[in-house]
């Protein structure tokens, strides 16, 4: 088996060629084409047929390589950065070059067998860029009614407007009525941001109008779930990119992070909040357990349950989110086998 690691640049490509004992065979440094690709993958069929390649997971950067790649038939690992940091520090050669990261790409992917393979992007991708695109909206939409209330407390300094409601359309139109006959710069800037203002609310209507039947054709079973509504099953979707590539429930606990972590020695035993993982998926599943926390019995039960034999409320919340990690990774097994089920895809 010969591993190609490969460190990837936004114009260059370096890549590293191993053997099955981790000593180097060749390197070659190449452009991101896809005829670049294609010469890199000639370059590589000196080494015999048996080859992984091993692609550090910064995909901005590799998604066009892992494209040309998968689609000629090769096989994909992908190495997180961490690991590929360890290696090249325990490395004999020392400082830092395209060659030398790529060397510890290809024997981070020797040392470690269960690492994730490349896939060609599906619809989980297109959820994630959307929604991607919904939370810059609302993140600029904030920005302006920030402006825009300063503007206002400027104009009148005991006008009292919503908290949390500014964008909505009955306020902004209040906000607009009581702008009339006002004059000057502070007014007129205060109207251009009332305008911006509904710009991007109808923008981000428009992007839930078109997540929520694809989120509701990728995912009926997550939807399922109580507290589980289209923007947080959207996240989920988006985030853990195909389910079926985590090999047990506890691979996707572990990487959305509420596996707990071991942090005794002696006779108590006791773990702490798992601070690595992915955070926008752990902060879904977050969502999650605070609704059932408020409204779904079963959870409300588990966490009494838990409060009882000693846990804090915060640890109570944590025990809950490590058992919705479970249900939300059954979850979608459910929907990655109806939608990869061919009559099902014929239908859609």
């Amino acid at each position: 088996m010969v591993v190609l690691g490969i460190d990837a640049h936004k114009r260059s490509h370096t890549v590293v060629a191993v053997d099955d004992l981790g000593r180097k065979l060749g390197q070659r440094t190449t452009g991101t084409t896809t005829d670049d690709h294609l010469a890199t993958l000639t370059w590589a069929e000196q080494f015999g047929d048996e080859r992984m390649w091993a692609v550090e997971d910064c995909r901005h950067l590799s998604r066009r390589l892992e494209r040309d790649l998968l689609g000629a038939g090769e096989r994909i690992v992908r190495v997180p950065p961490k690991l590929m940091a360890h290696v090249r520090d325990s490395a004999r050669s020392y400082g830092k070059s395209d060659p030398i990261d790529a060397l510890a790409v290809a024997r981070a992917a020797l040392r470690e067998p269960n690492l994730p393979t490349a896939r060609l992007d599906g619809p989980a991708r297109e959820v994630r860029l959307l929604l991607s695109h919904r939370d810059d909206m609302v993140a600029e939409r904030t920005r302006v009614i920030n402006r825009l209330r300063w503007h206002l407390h400027e104009i009148d300094p005991s006008w009292q407007l919503p908290p949390r409601t500014l964008w909505r359309p009955k306020n902004l139109a209040g906000v607009t009525a009581r702008l009339i006959g006002i004059d000057g710069l502070v007014a007129r800037l205060a109207r251009d941001l009332v305008d911006r203002c509904r710009d991007l609310t109808a923008q981000i209507r428009a992007l839930d109008r078109e997540l929520e039947p694809l989120v509701s054709r990728l995912a009926p079973n997550l939807l399922e779930l109580p507290g589980c509504a289209i923007l947080t099953a959207a996240k989920i979707i988006g985030e853990t990119a195909d389910v079926t590539r985590f090999r047990s429930r506890h691979a996707f606990a572990r990487h959305n992070g509420t596996a707990p972590v071991p942090v005794w020695s002696g006779n108590h035993e006791r773990h702490r909040l798992s601070r690595i993982g992915n955070r926008q998926l752990n902060a879904a599943l977050h969502r999650i357990a605070i609704t059932q926390a408020h409204y779904h019995p079963q959870a409300r039960e588990f966490l009494q349950r838990r409060r009882t034999q000693g846990d804090t409320k915060t640890e109570s919340i944590r025990a809950l989110k490590r058992r919705l990690s479970d249900v939300v990774y059954r979850a979608l097994q459910a929907d990655a086998n109806i939608n990869h089920d061919p009559a099902v895809t014929a239908a859609a």
